[in-house]
């Protein structure tokens, strides 16, 4: 395990917690003075209470739990939500209510879970062509086509 440093912003801010000891993403619970109601349709910025120092180099993605997905329709409202290294502000997530129902979200309700990866910085440059490959340029479903033909084959 690497250490993250996190400043709790509030008292009552609880940190990240992993919940199996093979778990990828840490979950972030909502840090509230009391329950929030997300109307159907809608997104709210739920606090976290928390700041950190994600190292140099990584990026914190911020995912949808898969049962408050599944079971409630609440996931981040932009999909993923990416935290630089150098942000120091408060970890927020935007919840979106999918649902055809108004949620509500507790206090210390576990909201988001967030895996720590490392990235790749590119360098752009530009080219004129581009080596080939058997793929090609083959987009949207087309690897299973692909696939199709090399078992013809």
């Amino acid at each position: 395990m690497n250490p993250i440093s996190v400043k709790k912003l509030r008292s009552d801010a609880q940190l990240p917690t992993y919940g199996t000891e093979y778990s990828a993403g840490a979950d972030l619970y909502a840090c509230l003075d009391g329950p929030v109601t997300i109307p159907a349709g809608e997104a709210y910025l739920v606090p976290t209470g928390l700041a950190m120092e994600i190292p140099e180099g990584y990026a914190g993605l911020i995912f949808a739990r898969s049962g408050l997905a599944v079971k409630q329709g609440l996931a981040p409202s932009n999909k993923v939500g990416v935290i630089d290294a150098d942000y120091r502000g408060e970890i927020l997530v935007s919840l979106y209510n999918h649902s055809r129902q108004d949620r509500v979200i507790e206090p210390g309700e576990r909201i988001a879970q967030m895996v720590i990866v490392p990235f790749l910085k590119a360098c752009w440059e530009e080219t004129e062509e581009l080596h080939e490959t058997r793929r090609g340029s083959g987009g949207f479903g087309s690897t299973g086509k692909f696939l199709e033909r090399e078992s013809d084959v």
